[in-house]
């Protein structure tokens, strides 16, 4: 049963530009511009009227983007919740300007130790995280720690959630590593380390959706019966102010927006895109989370009752369902 029917979040691609080169994304590897002022205000007007209440600037590296301040400072004016991931080599530039701006503030961090993080984003940036914790502690910030988990690293979740997290009070983020087009994560976590997640998990301060895992259980998205709802839920726009359907790591088709957005979404030619989400052949057995995530919570199913625990306890810690219910 359907209970929301209109999109809830925006993946706004600022730039596929970035100043990492991690070995699980191809994002950084593509020519790209950046996003100007002008269309962000205009799309952010269109999406409100959609009725998406969460934008996430995203990227490539968000922070490469010299008006990032101004696009979260926009959004939050508008009602958004804002929601931003850096991998931190940046943020102690940005600090001050990004102050109260984000409320939804991830630092990527894979590792406990400096080598086996900094090797995995193809770039030294484990420094700058920890710089990056302190300075966004002293600015009154509540930052998260995103961890990428794959079998590799499965023992360093304790260290980073003992080492780092607890000491600053921060939230650890689970986020089980997917494959997608060419990008391969090397093998997929067992059924034994996702249950390792799971009751890892249930410690204070600490985040995994449990329909993630419930759904590589399954063996992803199935298109006889599919779970996904990328197309329906999440807009995805791109750095050349393009709408992507049906979702960016499929990227089957773009459309112009052209200051239209609204009147584009509700076009004939991507209703009937939309109408395909999760059904197309690439969709079988897809678990990328950033699409699911939203999936979830629209319609009322097993993965729906999976998500509730933690989305609580999140949202709870946030702060975020003050804004989410307004």
């Amino acid at each position: 049963m359907r209970l929301i029917h209109h999109p809830v979040l925006a993946n706004y691609y600022v730039t596929y530009r970035c100043n990492a080169k991690c070995s699980f994304c191809d994002i950084w590897e593509k020519p790209s511009p950046y996003i100007e002022l002008e269309d962000v205000k205009q799309n952010l007007k269109d999406l409100r009227r959609l009725g998406v209440n969460v934008v996430d600037f995203t990227g490539g590296e968000p922070l490469l983007h010299r008006q990032i301040d101004q696009f979260l400072g926009t959004a939050q004016e508008m009602g958004f919740i804002t929601t931003l991931t850096t991998n931190g080599m940046l943020y102690p530039k940005w600090a001050e300007r990004l102050k109260g701006k984000v409320d939804m503030l991830h630092f990527s961090l894979d590792s406990a130790d400096k080598t086996e993080h900094d090797t995995g984003r193809g770039v030294a940036c484990f420094d700058f995280v920890l710089e990056s914790i302190q300075i966004a502690k002293s600015l009154g910030e509540r930052p998260d720690i995103l961890f990428t988990v794959f079998k590799h690293n499965l023992d360093q979740i304790e260290r980073v959630y003992n080492d780092i997290c607890l000491p600053n009070k921060l939230m650890l983020l689970l986020n089980p590593a997917f494959e997608y087009n060419q990008v391969e994560t090397g093998d997929q976590l067992s059924e034994q380390e996702l249950d390792y997640l799971v009751t890892f998990s249930k410690q204070k301060w600490v985040y995994l959706n449990e329909a993630f895992v419930k759904l590589r259980k399954d063996g992803g998205n199935h298109i006889d019966k599919p779970v996904c709802k990328a197309a329906s839920t999440t807009l995805v726009i791109s750095p050349e102010n393009e709408l992507v359907l049906p979702c960016y790591h499929l990227g089957a088709k773009t459309f112009p927006i052209q200051g239209q957005l609204y009147d584009l979404y509700k076009s004939k030619e991507v209703k009937e895109l939309i109408a395909l989400e999760g059904r197309l052949p690439a969709c079988e057995g897809c678990t990328i989370n950033c699409y699911m995530q939203p999936s979830f919570a629209v319609e009322l199913n097993s993965y729906w009752w999976k998500a509730l625990p933690s989305t609580l306890k999140y949202n709870l810690r946030k702060g975020t369902w003050k804004k989410m219910l307004s």
